[in-house]
């Protein structure tokens, strides 16, 4: 077999990192610079009022902390519980299984609420559980809005009619790392106490920011919260605040112009726009599946999510060949098969700054990839569905008509 450089660029649909675009990429395209002067400090301020926007918060404290979803993870639990507090916590895949796994290192009490992995959260026990309480000894409710490892996405507007309805005052705390500013969060309306996002996510940015924000009830926790936290305390940032120069420990220069960039791309396409267009992307990728004869990984329709895709392929055919072969072949990169579903899914992501035509490559790929590892695959079934959708569906550019 002849080898030879791949040209063009790499097809980058794994649900995070995704794609970064041009203006993010010019805009962190600098030297460093004193993040004490005069000019960063009054940068930072409106970024960390403009960050309120795409949690949909006003009442919200943003902080900005050079860490991954991960170090947003903890920062969001320590910050607002004490050691042996209880938790109760949804394992619905993998990202879920990890963040209960901190949990537990960090030393809470975690009440784990597992589902079959293609299932959202089961609100059911959520709620007998929280009925049960009448002492009030859960502290939190904390779930992974969007599940990457099985492509499920959770209503939390029904969490919160859930902890409403029991009366109950425990916090809500969300991973939102891959739906925040690409499917509709509403912070304030759900009675979201923290929420935490990742810059390599639907952000389009490089990896290296963690973006939290807590509600008001979530700051006042944090006044006697007694967990240890050194790097990670907002208490230390709050200090910076009230200073004016923000900063307790030294950012990344180039990430916080590239969040300023990111976040002018998000409102200029308006965030219902942005929303509406993953929601084109998810349903196109979806009937391309339906079109291929194969399944989704998310078990019902009210758990779709529009940020990723994780496909069901026979038992025949390990998943991970379909990944290896799109990265050594068509120069494009998706989503392995996590844990329970490893070596049974693939994923394609379709969450950031990415837009129609180029999903329908992606899914084109794909279809080349099913043909070579032995799937019976029409080629150009999928494309033509989820091409016939996105022609009636696509708007027209509002400043070009």
């Amino acid at each position: 077999m002849d080898y030879y450089y791949a040209p063009g660029r790499n097809h980058l649909f794994v649900p995070g990192p995704v794609n970064i675009p041009e203006p993010v990429l010019r805009a962190m395209n600098r030297n460093n610079e004193d993040y004490r002067s005069p000019a960063i400090p009054a940068f930072t301020k409106t970024l960390l009022e403009d960050v309120k926007r795409i949690f949909k918060t006003t009442s919200g404290t943003t902080f900005l902390i050079p860490t991954t979803g991960t170090g947003a993870w903890e920062s969001a639990l320590t910050n607002t519980l004490s050691p042996r507090d209880r938790i109760i916590s949804f394992e619905i895949g993998q990202f879920s299984l990890l963040w209960i796994d901190q949990m537990q290192r960090l030393n809470f009490d975690v009440d784990v609420v597992s589902s079959e992995w293609g299932r959202g959260a089961n609100l059911d026990v959520l709620s007998a559980k929280l009925a049960q309480d009448k002492e009030h000894k859960v502290k939190a409710v904390c779930i992974v809005h969007n599940e990457t490892a099985t492509g499920v996405t959770n209503n939390l507007a029904a969490v919160r009619r859930v902890l409403d309805d029991c009366g109950h005052p425990a916090l809500l705390l969300v991973d939102g790392v891959s739906s925040i500013c690409a499917l509709d969060f509403r912070m304030d309306e759900w009675g979201v106490d923290v929420a935490l996002t990742g810059s390599q996510k639907a952000l389009s940015m490089p990896t290296g920011m963690g973006i939290i924000c807590a509600s008001p009830k979530a700051m006042e926790a944090a006044k006697s919260a007694k967990s240890l936290r050194v790097f990670f305390d907002w208490n230390d940032y709050l200090k910076f605040y009230k200073l004016g120069t923000f900063w307790p420990y030294t950012p990344s220069i180039q990430l916080l112009y590239g969040l300023r960039a990111a976040l002018d791309l998000l409102f200029e396409e308006g965030l219902n726009n942005v929303f509406a267009r993953h929601a084109r992307l998810g349903r196109a990728t979806r009937l391309a599946v339906e079109a291929w004869g194969l399944k989704n990984c998310s078990q019902r329709e009210e758990w779709y999510s529009d940020t990723v895709t994780a496909v069901i392929i026979p038992p025949y055919i390990n998943s991970a060949d379909i990944v290896k072969r799109a990265w050594n072949r068509y120069n494009m990169s998706l989503g392995l098969g996590l844990n329970k579903v490893a070596g049974k899914a693939f994923r394609i992501g379709h969450l950031g700054n990415v837009n129609e035509l180029q999903l329908l490559g992606c899914l084109s790929g794909v279809e080349m990839i099913l043909k070579d590892v032995g799937y019976p695959v029409k080629l150009g079934s999928g494309v033509a569905a989820a091409a016939a959708y996105l022609q009636h569906s696509i708007p027209l550019f509002a400043s070009r008509v």
